[in-house]
């Protein structure tokens, strides 16, 4: 399935697409499935001929759809881009691995690195092994000036956050273009365990307000995470 997805992928027939106007999901209707679901099966099992199809996508990623495809199924009301605008979205990014002859701090449209979109994810191996590049920014903001530990404590992705905080160079209270921090991002969702692991720190700020002066006991309460706020 990982080849029959990135053979159709590698084709001319979704080369020719334009991503401005992207085509109508209903006369494609694999292009979306091949575009979001090739990884899931080269996960269970790539062969070789997969690995070659996943490289050649990764080299010729421009403004090209799958690349439009993964990032529109990506956006939530934290994350807005200009999705016609996606030539910066690099092969690292699409692949979230080591890559020679790309930048490992390069943003896509959305200010987002490689390192970013595996926090997002909760890609620990991935973060790791970026993680230990010496020229990889690993506080580095979005658009939104949302950092890759914020991202990763929004979506509850501990292996992660455990990562990021074992280093000199991440600011744990960081705040946002809101004035939102990764403690107020955790209890916002009810992640209890990346509350925990935030609230361990001294140089993490438990009653910090937003820009809206909304603290994190604020967003626990309202969205009802009984949890976090026991623990707040």
């Amino acid at each position: 399935m990982a080849e029959i997805c990135l053979t159709y992928l590698n084709s001319q027939q979704v080369k020719v697409f334009s991503t401005n106007p992207s085509p109508d999901p209903q006369h494609t209707p694999f292009l979306e499935y091949s575009s979001l679901y090739w990884g899931v099966h080269a996960k269970r099992e790539l062969s070789d001929r997969a690995k070659l199809l996943a490289l050649k996508l990764f080299d010729d990623h421009n403004n090209h759809m799958p690349t439009k495809t993964l990032l529109q199924a990506q956006e939530s009301d934290r994350y807005i881009g200009d999705f016609d605008k996606i030539c910066l979205f690099s092969g690292l990014h699409y692949a979230s691995f080591e890559m020679e002859g790309c930048d490992i701090n390069q943003i896509d449209c959305g200010g987002s690195t490689p390192l970013m979109w595996a926090a997002r994810n909760g890609h620990s191996g991935v973060v790791k092994m970026l993680l230990g590049r010496d020229d990889v920014n690993s506080d580095k903001q979005d658009n939104n000036s949302e950092s890759p530990l914020s991202n990763a404590a929004l979506n509850g992705n501990e292996g992660v956050v455990k990562i990021l905080l074992a280093r000199d160079d991440v600011n744990p209270d960081k705040s946002d273009n809101d004035g939102g921090t990764p403690l107020s991002w955790a209890a916002y969702n009810g992640r209890e365990g990346v509350v925990k692991m935030l609230l361990a720190r001294d140089d993490v700020s438990p009653d910090k307000p937003d820009k809206h002066g909304q603290t994190p006991l604020f967003w626990a309460i309202e969205n009802g995470h009984k949890g976090v706020i026991a623990l707040l």
